[in-house]
């Protein structure tokens, strides 16, 4: 019969399906992945595009015309004598428009076209803050891992040691103090590791919920974690920092203020309402046409207060401009200092501090088998160079965090000029 066979064929397939899907959930996260994911799932950007609908919907409402209003009226009826009842009433059913002078509805149009802008400009700056704190907690994640792996170098190291010590402790060569001691310092190693995956669970759970999930559903992330050349000056970064959206969107802001002041000019200047209708006489059947027009004279309200009130919000968007320029420049000066220092921080660990470390620790490693080290100098000499390892991830985090964070506010890719032959 044909069915063990298809079934065989469907556990088959199914198998294959899981494998391939637990494939997929092992692949490690790339920066590339973690930027588009955070940008589909992070709710501030849906927010942020909500907010250019309000504002669309802002200014279609803006440029609506005044509806007409249509009126019925009856006069002389319903009294006494000669105007019981309706035979001497007078109807008039009219229709009445409002007009709208002086260019109101084209400055209520233009606040409401720059209100648009402005909700787009923003939208723009929070996709490049949403970028950059995804980019940061990417590298804070990379490097945790990073220092992991080089603290379970470091208890590898360690653990070595310990037959060696077994063996020069039963040939009398050593006190069985130092197995305590090389056990003692594996386990403050392991300490340390146990308080980085602490940090490494922080900041895998932060990564996680920039990318839309409350845990962190990757295994791990992947990417090139290293770090050479120079920074362009940080004239040229003031200098793109203008082109920051958070900085380009008071330009709209002063156009939505600008239009708002020159409406509340407007608004003093009456309107001019016409009407129009027909009235019939009952009494004696005869029709007429009833015309009307009417202005409102603007002698105790001129909007006085909203027009000050208008100049003073003008006036104050230069100054909001300058204190939100001045944050911005605090911001990328603490991380260019950072940027700096840590750059010349990695290339003196680079060019002494590790290669003496570790060819020190070769070399003590290799005495203490004859005998010409004690372990006391092979412990510190492993730890100084499990430290300038440290030290090289930290600084290598530090750079990358900076150019994230310059990133983020000049909107551009940040690089490193690399430097020139000596």
């Amino acid at each position: 019969m044909p069915f063990p066979g298809m079934a065989a064929r469907v556990a088959c397939a199914a198998a294959l399906l899981v494998m391939s899907a637990q494939s997929a959930v092992a692949q490690p996260l790339t920066m590339r992945e973690a930027l588009a994911r955070a940008l589909n799932a992070n709710p501030r950007l849906s927010a942020a595009d909500r907010d250019i609908g309000i504002a669309s919907g802002q200014r279609l409402q803006a440029g609506a015309l005044l509806n007409p209003e249509l009126s019925y009226e009856q006069d002389n009826s319903f009294g006494s004598g000669a105007y019981r009842g309706t035979r001497s009433a007078e109807t008039t059913l009219q229709i009445s428009q409002a007009f709208e002078w002086f260019g109101k509805r084209d400055a209520r149009v233009a606040a409401g076209q720059a209100g648009v802008r402005v909700a787009e400009i923003q939208r723009q700056a929070v996709r490049l803050e949403i970028l950059s704190e995804t980019a940061i907690a990417f590298v804070t994640v990379l490097a945790t891992q990073r220092r992991i792996q080089i603290l379970d170098d470091q208890v590898a190291a360690l653990d070595r040691l310990t037959p060696l010590l077994r063996r020069r402790v039963e040939a009398g060569a050593s006190s069985p103090a130092e197995t305590g001691r090389a056990e003692v310092a594996s386990a403050l190693v392991r300490a340390d590791r146990e308080r980085v995956k602490a940090t490494q669970a922080s900041a895998r759970r932060e990564l996680a919920v920039l990318l839309g999930d409350t845990s962190a559903k990757f295994t791990a992330v992947s990417g090139r974690f290293d770090a050479s050349g120079q920074p362009p000056s940080f004239q040229s970064v003031i200098s793109a920092i203008d082109a920051n959206p958070q900085l380009v969107r008071w330009t709209a802001v002063y156009a939505q203020r600008n239009a708002e002041l020159l409406l509340a000019r407007l608004k003093p200047y009456p309107d001019v309402r016409v009407s129009g209708g027909w009235r019939h006489f009952n009494d004696t059947q005869d029709d007429a046409v009833r015309l009307s027009v009417s202005v409102p004279i603007p002698v105790f309200d001129q909007n006085q207060g909203n027009i000050l009130s208008a100049q003073e919000s003008l006036a104050k968007t230069e100054a909001e401009r300058k204190a939100n320029r001045n944050a911005l420049l605090v911001i990328a000066g603490r991380a260019y200092d950072s940027l700096q220092g840590s750059l010349r921080e990695l290339s003196v660990l680079r060019e002494i501090a590790i290669p003496k470390a570790q060819e020190a620790a070769d070399e003590i490693a290799q005495g203490y088998s004859a005998g010409r080290f004690s372990l006391l100098e092979v412990l510190d000499a492993q730890a100084s160079v499990a430290q300038a390892r440290l030290r090289e991830q930290e600084a290598l985090q530090n750079i990358h965090v900076a150019i994230a964070t310059i990133e983020g506010l000049v909107g551009r890719p940040f690089t490193l000029a690399r430097e020139t032959a000596r």
